[in-house]
């Protein structure tokens, strides 16, 4: 769901009660589009998130800290200079615009109050943190020019105002003349219902336009100006107690399940959902932090992991390009069998050509058949012969070249690959550390030449079987090696996706006999954290550890066995619980 404007009103309200009054204690910027406020008010701290990313805006309190950079960027440095030791006035929201002004209270450098603004846009690719006082921006986290946008400069000395919309107010619904209005538009709008809805009020995003459609008992679908008149009257009265809840604080913070992955989150309970699990929460902050801490992860560790993929994916592409070479000019040599037995046939039969011959056509002994082998004229039989064995001596060397180099090719290209995996498991900076050592020590990085070695404290997965066995999945290949070679014993089994990048995964069972529950558990989790996580089914071999080997000089990760068991399993771990790890 959006971070939409009724969302934004109930965080409002929250923030409103939790934080007016309370002095700004610290001020950092741990990410390029984030800050982190720390609120001290009444005996309580508070720390506030502040993001302005533009794939997730995001606005709430948390009770964890973040690691700041040593030295703090220059809009940060600006914030402290004024705002530090700030007390918060009022935080208001206009209308249901995604906007939320924090006006904060401070003393300038003369030792006089004075008030600024901090403005919060929460606006998708737009989202920004300005700030303020009440007409001029002093500065801001995303500088934009006139040659972004048309629309509104958002740079220091510019006036500030909140880009111009024509949509409707939903908090101002309860009055007669908005209602004619509204009733007025849809009898002349041909769009579905729902977009009619989240497209003529500011703030409502399309589920709660659906939930609005669904309490009303109207089909969403249907043309806003083919409604009758009952069901524009229901339409009517829903919205009107929407709006009245909103203007009344009524907020209900919750987020719908399906099975266990969250479908939607909202501030109202939702009735277009029947039959699906509902977990509500105190605050909205408690509920965007559980929905939206493990997408803010992944989207930050994928952004700082951009370089490695491009090292790896021009790696990729280099090593592509030089095995379909190496398998082309391969492909070439397929022939130099040939020219051996001309040159052979030619020692034996050669004394039937004459001077000058173009051909000589002979009884092949390998296989009785007539042989037609072309000759140069002006080169004698033996001349001839000579030639044609050192054809197939030439061909001959670069086959057994180029079969090794092939094979050290795909070799290469089968490691890259499963970096490239090991790159979509990472969920922490440490996971993305311990992979850009492995590519460090593998020639693919420049080693630093100074300073300490990062202490690399990434960890595998860890998953309890339903019959209560301890799995463990590698999460790179440093981690494969250490699961396979030092933590599993010999009796341990091992998994793995056949013929496919993947993890190692390993189930301690200290010489008892494994369920075959447990065997199914384990190969659903090497399929699911392997290449072919997105097949509906994965072939998986699996082995005690006793039998797996590394052979000498070989990459990390990569592992050699020569008698296995398999099974074709599909990538599915919903229901295998994973242990966290403190």
């Amino acid at each position: 769901m959006a971070f939409d404007g009724i969302t934004i009103s109930a965080l409002v309200s929250e923030l409103r009660e939790k934080l007016t009054g309370g002095r700004i204690y610290k001020i950092a910027q741990p990410e390029k589009d984030e800050l982190l406020l720390t609120i001290k008010n009444q005996a309580n701290q508070y720390r506030l998130i502040i993001s302005s990313d533009a794939s997730l805006p995001l606005l709430y309190l948390t009770n964890e800290n973040k690691k700041s950079p040593m030295t703090a960027p220059n809009f940060c440095m600006l914030l402290r200079k004024h705002i530090q030791n700030g007390r918060i006035l009022s935080i208001n929201q206009p209308g249901l615009e995604r906007v939320v002004d924090i006006r904060i209270e401070h003393l300038n450098e003369m030792g006089d109050l004075c008030q600024k603004i901090l403005t919060v846009e929460l606006m998708g690719k737009y989202s920004n943190i300005i700030f303020r006082d009440d007409e001029k921006i002093i500065d801001s986290m995303k500088h934009v020019s006139q040659a972004v946008s048309s629309v509104r400069e958002v740079l220091p000395g510019r006036s500030y105002f909140i880009p111009g919309s024509d949509k409707a107010d939903l908090l101002q619904f309860d009055k007669i003349e908005e209602q004619d209005a509204f009733l007025a538009a849809m009898a002349q709008r041909s769009e579905p219902v729902i977009k009619m809805i989240y497209q003529y009020f500011t703030g409502v995003a399309p589920v709660v336009a659906s939930d609005i459609c669904f309490r009303a008992g109207v089909d969403q679908d249907k043309p806003a100006s083919s409604l009758e008149l009952h069901e524009r009257q229901s339409l009517q009265e829903e919205l009107i107690k929407f709006s009245n809840r909103i203007n009344q604080k009524d907020f209900c913070p919750n987020v719908v399940y399906e099975k266990d992955a969250p479908v939607e989150y909202g501030v109202f309970p939702f009735s277009c959902y029947p039959g699906f699990f509902v977990r509500e929460y105190s605050s909205v902050s408690d509920l965007l932090f559980s929905f939206y801490q493990e997408k803010s992860t992944v989207t930050r560790i994928r952004q700082k992991s951009v370089d490695l993929r491009r090292i790896i994916q021009t790696a990729i592409e280099r090593n592509s390009k030089k095995l379909d070479l190496q398998l082309s000019q391969l492909k070439d040599t397929e022939k130099r069998d040939k020219y051996r037995i001309y040159g052979e046939l030619l020692h034996t039969y050669g004394y039937e050509a004459k001077d000058g011959d173009k051909s000589i056509t002979v009884v092949n002994y390998y296989d009785n058949k007539e042989l037609t082998i072309p000759l140069n004229p002006e080169l004698s039989v033996m001349e001839n012969a000579k030639k044609y064995f050192d054809r197939y001596g030439k061909l001959k060397r670069t086959f057994e070249a180029l079969s090794t180099l092939s094979q050290e090719t795909k070799a290469e290209l089968d490691y890259l690959e499963s970096v490239m995996v090991a790159l979509k498991l990472a969920k922490t900076e440490d996971d993305l550390n311990q992979i850009r050592e492995e590519l460090s020590e593998s020639g693919y990085i420049r080693k630093k030449s100074s300073g300490k070695k990062v202490r690399l404290t990434s960890k595998p997965l860890h998953y309890i079987s339903s019959d209560g066995y301890h799995m463990y999945v590698g999460k790179n290949n440093f981690q494969n090696d250490e699961l396979t070679f030092q933590m599993a014993e010999g009796g341990d089994w091992w998994f793995h996706a056949k013929g496919m990048p993947g993890s190692h995964v390993i189930v301690k069972c200290k010489g008892a006999e494994l369920p075959d529950r447990t065997f199914e558990e384990a190969a659903r989790l090497a399929a699911f954290y392997s290449k072919g996580s997105e097949q509906n089914k994965v072939e998986i071999d699996y082995i005690q550890k006793k039998h797996v080997k590394k052979p000498n000089g070989a990459k990390p990760g990569f592992v050699v066995y020569y008698t296995n068991y398999s099974m074709a399993i599909a990538p599915d771990i919903s229901d295998i619980i994973e242990v966290t790890e403190k």
